[in-house]
């Protein structure tokens, strides 16, 4: 995780640098209590299954097709995305640029 240490921003550039520097297709850049940030960009095809807590996505490059429980929805730089917990979700022929900000938040729940 990267630490805010005597600052109270972080770059998108500084968030990305560390992103490709893991060779992750994630990285969290910020948690405190219940809410966990990352910067997510997925290799030509997101892996994802249903998270126990909710989450947000902003996206900071790129467009594509976002898949959410049953439905289908085209997405583009700047969109806001909600996926409830449980709910099954992935982003489909998404462009070679593309980057979002993934927000975790409140209580894990009990998903089946």
């Amino acid at each position: 995780m990267i630490i805010l240490e005597n600052s109270l921003k972080l770059s998108l550039n500084e968030v990305q640098e560390k992103l490709t520097d893991s060779r992750k297709e994630f990285v969290e850049f910020f948690q405190d209590g219940d809410i966990s940030i990352e910067t997510y960009k997925p290799d030509k095809i997101d892996r994802q299954i249903p998270h126990t807590r909710d989450e947000i996505y902003i996206v900071v490059s790129g467009e594509g097709i976002f898949f959410c429980n049953g439905k289908r929805e085209r997405f583009q730089t700047g969109d806001f995305l909600f996926v409830p917990a449980g709910f099954e979700h992935r982003f489909e022929n998404f462009s070679s640029d593309f980057v979002t900000y993934v927000i975790f938040y409140g209580p894990e729940k009990n998903i089946k």
